[in-house]
């Protein structure tokens, strides 16, 4: 997503509308998953299978598509849904609409935990919403030795209203998580994990409003940008995070069943 791979930049309307494009689309992509109102896509060679693009829709009945916008924001509430997560913070904000933050999440033992920090923009579209991010590296959150730093190359969600109080999410993601997964772990990942991370949200976005009205319910940075009490960082402080500049640990020798109560997020 990095425009020439080497500098950090701010998304502008190109990207985004390149990103729904994607979303959107059905050229390129084989369908995976396709099962109770959940379908998984996958674009990229088998080869090349850590890298893949894997792209996932729902369809979301009685959540509107701001609510939905709310919940993926809302780092807050996050903790109280997405019970894969070990920790998350936004680091500081760039401009009104695009900060960076850290996300670590748990893996299955024998795998090691993985963790990113990234450059997050959103755009507000009247009733549809997209979000996006990248692998940025900043001086003060180097990779950690308890983790493995993973990599997003692109990923992102789009949120299309859908007729009176409902809306479709898409989430497409290209990741590296590093560390020498084998194929069958991605693939995992496009065929089982990919919906029940869907199914995650859409459930938390049923619950978020009454969540909302007993947790400081006017707080909305992401949509009152007067409201974000975050330092600022400048584009000159961070960096591409490439993949191949991280240490490799090799995690080839596992079995299937080590991952068999996984439902962590790609």
């Amino acid at each position: 997503m990095s425009r020439g791979g080497e500098m950090v930049y701010i998304p502008d309307d190109s990207d985004f509308s390149s990103f729904r494009d994607q979303c959107e689309s059905l050229e390129g992509w084989h369908c995976r998953y396709n099962k109770a109102g959940v379908t998984v896509w996958s674009q990229g060679q088998e080869e090349s299978c850590t890298v893949q693009k894997i792209k996932t829709r729902i369809s979301c009945k009685d959540v509107p598509a701001e609510t939905l916008y709310d919940v993926l924001h809302d780092t807050h509430y996050r903790k109280k849904w997405d019970s894969n997560m070990i920790e998350t913070y936004d680091i500081g904000r760039l401009t009104v609409n695009a900060d960076v933050g850290y996300y670590s999440w748990k893996c299955p033992s024998p795998l090691k935990n993985r963790d990113f920090v990234t450059l997050r923009s959103w755009l507000p579209l009247g009733n549809d919403y997209m979000i996006i991010n990248y692998s940025v590296k900043h001086p003060k959150y180097p990779p950690r030795k308890d983790f493995v730093r993973a990599v997003s190359l692109q990923t992102g969600y789009l949120i299309k209203a859908n007729g009176d109080g409902a809306c479709v999410l898409y989430y497409l993601t290209q990741v590296d998580p590093r560390g020498s997964l084998p194929k069958w772990v991605v693939n995992r990942v496009s065929q089982f994990v990919a919906p029940k991370a869907m199914k995650k949200i859409y459930k938390a976005g049923l619950k978020y409003p009454e969540w909302k009205r007993k947790h400081d319910p006017g707080y909305k940075p992401w949509v009152y940008p007067e409201q974000n009490t975050l330092p600022s960082v400048s584009l000159a402080e961070l960096s591409v995070q490439h993949a191949d500049s991280l240490e490799n640990i090799d995690e080839t020798g596992l079995t299937e069943d080590h991952l068999s109560t996984s439902d962590h997020e790609a």
